[in-house]
Parts: structure tokens; sequence; C-alpha cells
């Protein structure tokens, strides 16, 4: 379990899942740089993100910017949407309504579905966060993507959930030993915001051997 005082940003695990390189320049040297797709992602969060507003529509409540919190991850933030569906069996009370209820966390991303699993572990461990906080089990959520306008749904198998604690660990790790991996230049290096900052290209041919070998060894650490 983590203190208060260890708790990262939840919404971190999507950076490592992309590149722990590009997690540390954001989250250990607090280094960031907008680009197109990141402006355009900012305003879909903010059309979503009113922590103020929630609605009731039928069998299902909606509430957004839900706060969220996990010590056995170390993680804090908030889920884009909550959406709690009326149910006879299990679920939990909610203060203001009768009956019980099911949640299903909703993430909202700009873009299309993703090859990888990035986007599958952040509303996974928002599911942890809502599992631990309300002492439930929640068995699925979904991830709408606003330029398909499609929502993907998610199962959150036990493959998934070890690869969340692994990543959630794998932060605290970094982040613990102040340590930013070295560059590896990759495809996926064109979208990012930071490849001006990180600069993969021209460094990763450039790198010392006592460089690398001392990287690998705070890695053991």
């Amino acid at each position: 379990m983590y203190s208060d005082e260890d708790l990262l940003m939840l919404s971190g695990i999507q950076h490592i899942a992309f590149c722990e390189r590009q997690w540390a320049l954001i989250h250990v040297e607090q280094q960031w740089a907008e680009n197109v797709k990141t402006t355009e992602g900012n305003h879909l969060h903010e059309r979503v993100d009113d922590p103020l507003e929630s609605d009731k529509r039928g069998k299902i409540i909606t509430y957004r910017a839900f706060p969220l919190i996990s010590r056995q991850l170390g993680l804090t933030g908030r889920a884009d949407v909550v959406e709690l569906t009326y149910t006879l069996e299990g679920g939990v009370p909610i203060e203001g309504y009768e009956g019980r209820w099911l949640l299903h966390p909703v993430e909202y991303k700009r873009g299309k579905q993703k090859p990888d699993d990035r986007d599958e572990v952040q509303v996974c461990a928002q599911a942890i966060c809502l599992e631990e906080m309300f002492n439930i089990e929640i068995t699925d959520g979904s991830l709408f993507y606003g330029e398909t306008r499609r929502r993907v749904h998610v199962d959150f198998t036990p493959e998934l959930r070890q690869t969340v604690f692994d990543l959630a660990r794998r932060m605290h790790e970094l982040f613990d030993h102040g340590i930013t991996p070295l560059p590896v230049y990759k495809s996926h290096c064109k979208s990012c915001s930071l490849v001006d900052i990180c600069l993969p290209q021209n460094l990763s041919g450039r790198i010392k051997a006592s460089d690398y070998l001392r990287n690998e060894l705070e890695k053991d650490q």
C-alpha cells in the first residue's frame, strides 16, 4: 500500500505504456509540449470533464470528472465518466438515489483505437481504483474515440490487470530513483508531442557505453 505522499498521476499510466522515456520526461523532469493532437484531446476533455455536472436518464446516472484513488497502485486522478446502472443484484448504494448501482468507467480519447493496450490500461486502472474505493468488482469499461465517434468495450481480464500493476510499479521505480530512460527511436516517436525535447533520432546512436550501463544498473535498484 502506498501513502498519500507517494501517489502518482493515474493519467501517466497511458504515457508509460506508450514510452517509458516520455513518461519520465513529463512526470520526473516536468517537461511538456503541446501539438495538434494534445490540443484537440484537451478540448475534448474540457467538454466532458465538468466535475459539477451529472445527469440521470432512465436507469443510468452519469458522473463526470469522477475523483479516483488507489493505494494498491499508488495512483490518483479522475475518470472522464463513470456510468451507474440500476441493478437488482450487486452494485453499490448511491446517496440521493434509491436502489443499488453498477459502476462502468468510460475514458474519452481524441483519436481512434490504438494497435496496443495503452488506452485499455488507463480505463482498467480507473476500474481498479473504483473497486478499491467501493469494495466491488468491475468486469468491464469503455473507451470513446472522438475521431471515429464510437465506443469500444474493454474487458478487464487478469492479464490486463497484471499489466496495470506492472506499469504502476515501474512508474514508482522510475520516480523514486529519478530515472529518465535513454531514448530508443521507434516509428511511434513521430506522433509524440515531446519528440523535439526527447530528440530520439539524434541521441539513439550517440549514447556512451558508460551512460547505457549506468541506466541499466539504475533500473535494477
